[in-house]
């Protein structure tokens, strides 16, 4: 057995429910002998390949993986990063070798209760869960859903409620928002942005009752919030300060420009001072690329700034 691949179980013991154990035990001589078979934890791409590997180099490999099937995360993707190919096309070649390696002894829901003996030798007792149908007989028809005596009934969950009431005057400025926007088709957006430009963000409090009172997931809402730019989740300052990141202020100096707004507010990007003065972030574009580096101050635009000017800028905006 590889001692890597024991090792590996050793450090990562699994959760042994109390069911069937494997009727699995293969001898492989004496314990000074190397035994010539592997086992591998997880049926990931990567359990897998290291499988189809060692079978290919003449070991007798033992995959154990714990769920139902092997594949792994990538068996649920539909696209890889970064070239977009399709995942399946790329990992259904590799469970269809594995399946049919003689030298591949597939367990699955099975888990690795015990590992002794030492580097080249050690001695493994995977305990298997019970299926409670014959795999060598099944045919995958589903007849056995029909009549199976475990039934999983999905409980709805309790109706949201928010964590804490809104005062008087957020409760009315709610009702004022939402009075405005009644039966408006789409009408999310608007109130989304009457509420950041009120508070100068979005406070989770109104996301909660929005929620709440448009019978909405929490969720949906945090999806549309957290999706646009001009939304903000976290109080900001008086005067938000945006230095453009783009390709075109980049390459004339952008980084320059925020390191020395960095040092000029005690701030790194993405923070708020203490006294609720600045805010500072980076923004993709702000479409001054012809001014760049550029950067915005409480929605004012400067471009082509030395970073000489910054604190003359700043003191524009107390």
């Amino acid at each position: 057995m590889s001692s890597s691949a024991a090792q590996g179980a050793a450090n990562s013991p699994a959760s042994v429910p109390a069911s069937a154990k494997a009727d699995r035990r293969t001898d492989h001589g004496p314990a000074n002998v190397p035994c010539g078979a592997v086992l591998v934890c997880g049926g990931g791409v990567a359990g897998i390949q290291a499988s189809l590997d060692l079978a290919a180099g003449g070991f007798r490999v033992y995959l154990v993986e714990e769920s139902p099937t092997i594949g792994g995360s990538m068996a649920r993707l539909d696209k890889t990063f970064p070239t977009g190919d399709c995942a399946t096309c790329i990992i259904s070649p590799k469970l269809v070798e594995c399946m049919r390696d003689y030298n591949v002894d597939v367990l699955t829901m099975a888990d690795v209760t015990a590992l002794e003996g030492k580097a080249g030798h050690f001695v493994a007792e995977v305990r298997k869960r019970p299926r409670s149908v014959d795999p060598a007989k099944c045919t995958g028809c589903g007849d056995c859903w029909t009549v199976c005596p475990v039934r999983n009934t999905a409980e709805s969950p309790p109706p949201f409620q928010p964590s804490t009431p809104l005062n008087e005057n957020d409760a009315a400025r709610l009702s004022e928002i939402l009075a405005r926007h009644d039966g408006e088709r789409g009408g999310m957006l608007p109130v989304l942005q009457e509420i950041n430009h009120a508070y100068g963000y979005i406070p989770r409090g109104m996301l909660e009752h929005l929620a709440c009172l448009w019978g909405l997931r929490l969720a949906e809402i945090l999806r549309v919030a957290s999706f646009y730019d001009r939304f903000h989740l976290q109080p900001v300052g008086r005067h938000v300060v945006e230095v453009c990141a783009g390709t075109s202020c980049h390459a004339q100096g952008s980084r320059a420009l925020l390191q020395r707004l960095e040092r000029e507010l005690g701030l790194r990007a993405g923070e708020t001072d203490k006294a609720g003065r600045f805010t500072l972030r980076t923004v993709r574009c702000l479409g001054l690329c012809a001014l760049s580096p550029a950067m915005k101050i409480a929605g004012q635009s400067f471009g082509r700034i030395d970073p000489d000017r910054v604190p003359a800028i700043l003191e524009q905006f107390p």
